[in-house]
């Protein structure tokens, strides 16, 4: 599932010394590492600079790449890279982060959470921030292909419909790429495998539980890891909740058409503005001149670089934030209707997916493809996407291909961590947790939040009505910021009610097309973060 990180997602944060007694629960045995290896040194970062004026420092933990080798000294090692931001001294609570993605880095995030905490939260508060393993500063990395993502790339659209030859071996090349490059580290990249590391890293830190906030990907694992280790785990907030009952196969076909939901939204705005767009007055219009531009760029890409899998790559921030509605919106009349790319190329240049993304797109089959099962036969692949396509045009085969090396990966794959009271399935956490999300997330509907909310008695879940932007906590929305600081602070939360939401805020105003001037690097590229609700970037 394309869930993509939120880059400066903030953090939540927290409260005072009251500790919250759990449910017991059966845990897993906490992982083993050496004795030598565990303790932290922490020094001033190399290779992050603090976003104000918190005290900023990095370490480095080694954990066995193989939690199941009992901390043999001769055993393969991982080098988590570390980050922790506070206010300097002793905190009183620890708050550990995940971005999302998965295969994405995170230590950047522990500053930029630590900076959009209310000034109070500040002082109490200690960010840690890590790469998972595989990701950014963290040893061994994923490594693939960069030369995959050389434009212009292949039209993910087969035309005519059965000639897929050619986009089978771009996905198996990448996936022998990942193999050849990455080695053994392949066999070991599940979720569960960060989890056990989240363990490791707080008994590394000597704290008997943490605070978490993941968004998007980072509330799967956040939901793992705290059904794994229910006592490691104080106050829990989710942000845009990827659905914990759907394995990721299954979960990318329904993202295809919540993506296609989104981007219907967007078309709709386009057509109420028609006065500074031109594209149209209905959404079907503003639809069509799209779909007629992205089969216009097979024969004659921008400027040699934008083909139709480049725009489709940088038009779906499009369903992950309305900041990116403005600036999208006036990029793509510049090119239909003046017939000027510049906008577009600047944006693929941006926003766009390119060699530098490797090890992130690396990093996300990696987790992706060993998480849960995926088809080996290739009619079974397209007779999805075919089907994709009918129903999500907007995305529908791109999102196939986006996870096609997960066919013929080299890494086995498990069973989905299923939570639940069913045979096979695992007890989800019975303690307190928030968990928040937009109604119309286009990167994970809002029944995911709904479903996961079923599995863990102790949720409150907030929602933002009408809300289009992807991880939405502590940005522009004082009615979500108020119950996500509450619980912070407080550790209270919006009752729960029979119904499947316990709160709603209303969503901030939609954006207007004169935001259309604003900085492309003000929003995020493809590998960062897709939502508006951070400090410093909200819509």
């Amino acid at each position: 599932m394309r869930t993509r990180t939120r880059a400066a997602a903030t953090a939540g944060a927290l409260l005072a010394s009251v500790v919250t007694v759990l449910p017991v629960q059966a845990a897993e045995v906490a992982p083993a590492f050496r004795v030598d290896q565990r303790d932290l040194d922490w020094q001033e970062c190399e290779d992050l600079l603090p976003v104000g004026e918190e005290a900023l420092e990095c370490a480095t933990l080694v954990l066995p790449m193989d939690h199941g080798s009992g901390g043999n000294a001769d055993a393969e090692t991982v080098e988590l890279a570390l980050s922790r931001a506070s206010a300097g001294g002793d905190s009183e609570r620890t708050l550990l982060v995940n971005p999302g993605g998965p295969g994405s880095p995170g230590r950047d995030l522990a500053s930029r959470t630590h900076q959009g905490l209310p000034e109070d939260l500040r002082e109490i508060y200690a960010v840690v921030g890590f790469d998972p393993r595989g990701s950014g500063a963290s040893v061994p990395a994923v490594e693939c292909d960069p030369s995959a993502f050389e434009p212009v790339r292949a039209p993910s659209i087969p035309d005519p419909p059965g000639d897929t030859g050619a986009l089978w071996e771009e996905a198996e090349s990448y996936a022998r790429a990942c193999a050849d490059n990455t080695g053994r580290l392949l066999d070991h990249m599940a979720t569960v495998d960060t989890a056990r590391d989240m363990e490791a890293l707080r008994a590394a830190l000597g704290l008997e539980s943490v605070d978490y906030l993941g968004y998007s990907y980072g509330t799967y694992l956040g939901a793992v890891f705290s059904s794994l280790f229910p006592e490691s785990v104080d106050r829990l907030v989710l942000d845009s909740v990827v659905d914990p009952d759907t394995p990721w196969h299954e979960s990318n076909l329904a993202q295809s058409r919540a993506v296609e939901r989104a981007a219907d939204n967007f078309f709709d705005w386009i057509a109420r503005h028609d006065d500074a767009f031109g594209l149209g007055g209905s959404a079907g219009e503003v639809e069509r001149a799209y779909h007629r531009l992205r089969e216009e760029l097979r024969d004659e890409p921008l400027e040699g670089t934008v083909g139709p899998t480049e725009l489709e790559n940088l038009a779906i921030t499009v369903a992950y934030t309305g900041r990116a509605w403005p600036v999208v919106g006036a990029a793509l009349a510049d090119r239909i209707v003046d017939e000027d790319p510049a906008a577009l190329v600047a944006l693929d240049t941006e926003m766009g997916e390119g060699p530098g993304d490797d090890q992130n797109r690396g990093g996300y089959n990696a987790v992706q493809c060993t998480d849960s099962h995926w088809p080996s036969d290739r009619g079974i692949w397209e007779s999805e996407g075919h089907r994709a396509h009918d129903e999500a045009p907007f995305i529908g085969w791109n999102n196939i291909w986006y996870n096609a090396a997960c066919a013929s990966w080299s890494a086995e794959s498990g069973e989905w961590y299923r939570l639940g009271d069913g045979p096979g399935h695992r007890p989800a956490y019975e303690g307190d947790a928030l968990l928040v999300h937009a109604a119309d997330d286009g990167a994970t509907p809002l029944h995911g939040a709904e479903n996961l909310r079923a599995h863990m008695p102790g949720a409150s879940l907030t929602v933002e009505e009408n809300g289009i932007t992807h991880a939405v906590s502590l940005g522009d929305n004082p009615c979500v910021d108020g119950i996500v600081t509450a619980y912070l602070r407080e550790g209270s939360l919006p009752e729960r009610t029979d119904g499947e939401h316990d709160a709603v805020c209303e969503a901030p105003p939609e954006p207007e097309p004169r935001d259309a001037q604003s900085a492309p690097q003000d929003l995020p590229d493809r590998a960062g973060s897709l939502g508006g609700g951070h400090p410093g970037g909200g819509e």
